[in-house]
């Protein structure tokens, strides 16, 4: 009989209806993203590969691989996962320390493991996926002590130290922030005390931020930019300042698809972190709002799945996941707009990632 039971219970699943709307929206930005990675792209892949297409293949192979795990992904029953949330805790520290040891140096930072010369892999991907797991399991079974400061908020934004604190000696900030934001989200959702947070960020998150980036050079150098790209417009503020000078000339209706004249190197790698700047050169405030717009109800998709769910490891879950593209989506357009401070943050669905990773995120 609980044989029986359990191929009911995953039959169900498998019919379990499909929210189009949801998968209309993922296609839309996909299709939209690679059209933008192959005008963004082009001279950048001439100049190094003589060839205009290579970023642009590779990143059609992954849309291509990410649409086939989304449809065999979605026929695994979530529940799966929670059995072994607590792995994923252990997975997520030995990758961590996998990239600090057998990881490759770019630009003072130990980031990514490469495969293969053109395959790269970079664990704190998998991490953000890995800690939604990990939260969504221990907050389920300490649903009744989440209320209180020791149990619900210190032991589980403990659990959150050695994860960080690799991530720091990487360095690599903006993956941290990105967690740090997801998992808060989750935590709050499933019943812990907001003024907990509200208290421990005055006390102690800011005061951390800020003592990262005082004795770190380079995050220091990062925030005068921000503060004033055009004192060293020539170096440091290259970047934005052309960001800038794209997303301006770009108007209402943009110079037309394929026209920009920034991504001629003047904006280095334009078809990664900062593609923004050629959407809002190329198809103007129009397009910029409509691609805004499709990452806005791809988000309320994500919070009426987590509403809807039938348990709560599935609505925190699906919480998880909706934090983690609206948290990188916000700082990826408050980046290329020079709102905050640059950092290596992609835009889901359009930057360009040479990534193993990128299939599952999508």
């Amino acid at each position: 009989m609980a044989k029986k039971k359990k191929e009911k219970n995953f039959s169900s699943f498998l019919n379990n209806p499909v929210d189009f709307t949801l998968v209309i929206i993922i296609l839309l930005l996909l299709c939209i993203g690679l059209v933008m990675v192959l005008s963004a792209s082009s001279p950048s892949a001439l100049a190094e590969s003589g060839n205009s297409y290579s970023y642009f293949s590779k990143q059609l192979l992954f849309g291509i691989l990410g649409i086939f795990a989304m449809a065999i992904i979605s026929k695994i029953d979530y529940r799966f996962y929670q059995k072994f949330y607590k792995h994923s805790w252990w997975i997520a520290l030995l990758l961590l320390a996998l990239v600090l040891v057998a990881g490759k140096k770019l630009n003072g930072a130990k980031r990514w493991i490469y495969v293969t010369e053109t395959l790269s892999f970079q664990p704190s991907e998998v991490v953000k996926l890995l800690m939604i797991i990990f939260y969504a399991g221990i907050l389920v079974k300490n649903r009744d002590d989440l209320g209180k400061f020791g149990k619900g908020f210190i032991k589980h934004i403990c659990m959150l130290v050695p994860i960080i604190g690799l991530l720091v000696v990487e360095p690599h900030l903006s993956a941290s922030i990105v967690i740090i934001g997801i998992c808060s989200i989750m935590m709050i959702m499933a019943g812990c005390k907001f003024w907990h947070f509200a208290a421990s960020g005055g006390t102690v998150g800011i005061p951390g931020i800020i003592a990262l980036i005082i004795f770190s050079p380079y995050r220091l150098q990062r925030v005068t930019t921000f503060l004033d790209p055009w004192k060293d417009a020539t170096d440091t503020g290259w970047q934005v300042i052309n960001s800038l000078y794209a997303i301006g000339s770009g108007g209402l209706f943009g110079v037309g698809l394929g026209e920009s004249k920034q991504k001629f190197l003047y904006i280095p790698e334009p078809h990664n972190d900062f593609i923004f700047s050629i959407i809002g050169e190329e198809l103007g405030f129009i397009g910029c709002t409509l691609i805004i717009l499709l990452f806005a109800i791809l988000i309320w998709r994500g919070i009426l799945i987590a509403v809807r769910s039938p348990d709560m490891f599935g609505s925190l879950v699906a919480i998880g996941i909706t934090a983690l593209i609206a948290i990188q989506v916000i700082i990826n357009i408050a980046v290329v707009t020079s709102s905050m401070p640059a950092t290596g943050m992609p835009l889901p669905f359009f930057s360009y990632r040479r990534n193993i990773a990128i299939f599952v995120i999508m």
